[in-house]
């Protein structure tokens, strides 16, 4: 089932909204990945230039992933639980509902008088004044490098940094569908306004922390195959972060391992988090991942998606693993890995 973005507005009417405004919170999505804290901070870096005050805040007082702390600004993000305004014009980035901004739904509600979303997940719902939702972008920060080109400033530095991170992230390193030639063009014009994918690359990607390794190693070795191996799932238990010394961040990676197995066209991988249960699902290729998630209350992206169910990790396997089966099916004849 296919949804329709409630886009009401265009970029440029964004941009001229904002140079109006001088007081902005910026939001993103709980569990924040490098698209939306590098869609905060380049948007935020853009905005100060012009003179406005912002403050971009975390939808629930939860550490971000270390990986990202190179980004500046980072270390600037305020729970917005701890923030007491001003929030006079309320940015939600990389984030399409208020269940997804958590404790900043107070900001929303009570502070604001303009409220926007710039977001590239397809949702039929609005959550805010002004909507541009544009799903074919490959990531937010596209939009936002957008968006700071119609404010005029200077796109270089921070600004370029941020928007890259963001959209090597959502690109997977430029493996994943949503790598198309927009996706080329911008990521060509950030580096040639100085963001290094080298640099990038070494912070993001050649920086995970051993107990991340050794949960991968955990999880690997459960994988379970299933539809004549054209799915591959693994979970992990908060024991086994606990054995590992790892955090939740330390477990991002690793659905690549399990997308990586010859013949997977799917990979789920779910980990347990206090009370509940988050699923993440990856496709490499035209399954629909995020149909699928939002049989469970989710939703993403065709290719990349996520849900969380609340009960125990064991019924949470057994209900994937089943609706695994009947959505993703076998492809005779291509190899497939029945582990």
């Amino acid at each position: 089932m296919s949804v329709t973005p409630q886009t009401n507005t265009d970029l440029a009417a964004l941009a001229a909204a904002f140079k109006q405004r001088d007081d902005f919170v910026l939001c993103g999505h709980v569990s924040p990945d490098g698209d939306c804290i590098g869609s905060q901070l380049a948007l935020a870096a853009a905005l100060r230039q012009l003179g406005k005050r912002v403050t971009c805040v975390l939808a629930k007082n939860e550490p971000i992933d270390e990986r990202l702390r190179f980004l500046p600004g980072a270390d600037d993000l305020v729970p917005a639980e701890l923030y007491e305004g001003p929030a006079r014009t309320f940015v939600a980035v990389d984030v399409p509902t208020r269940e997804r901004i958590a404790e900043a739904a107070a900001a929303l509600r009570d502070q604001c008088d303009l409220a926007v979303t710039i977001d590239h997940h397809a949702v039929d719902t609005t959550m805010t004044d002004l909507v541009y939702v544009d799903p074919d972008a490959a990531s937010t920060t596209v939009l936002v490098w957008d968006v700071a080109g119609l404010l005029g400033v200077d796109r270089s530095g921070d600004v370029a940094l941020c928007c890259y991170t963001g959209l090597v992230t959502d690109t997977g390193r430029f493996q994943y569908q949503n790598t198309d030639a927009a996706a080329m063009r911008a990521a060509a014009q950030m580096v040639e306004a100085g963001a290094d994918p080298a640099f990038v690359s070494r912070a993001i990607f050649q920086n995970r922390s051993l107990p991340s390794v050794r949960l991968e190693g955990v999880a690997v070795g459960r994988m379970r195959f299933g539809a004549g191996g054209a799915y591959a799932m693994s979970w992990l238990s908060l024991d086994d972060f606990e054995s590992a010394g790892a955090v939740k961040a330390d477990a991002e990676p690793i659905i690549d391992a399990l997308r990586a197995v010859s013949g997977v066209r799917v990979a789920c991988m779910l980990r347990e988090q206090g009370d509940v249960v988050r699923g993440s699902l990856r496709a490499k290729d035209d399954t629909d991942v995020a149909t699928l998630a939002r049989t469970f209350g989710g939703g993403g992206h065709r290719a990349a998606a996520g849900f969380t169910l609340e009960c125990s990790l064991d019924e949470a396997v057994a209900l994937v693993d089943a609706a695994l089966k009947k959505t993703v099916g076998a492809k005779a004849g291509e190899g497939a890995c029945t582990g």
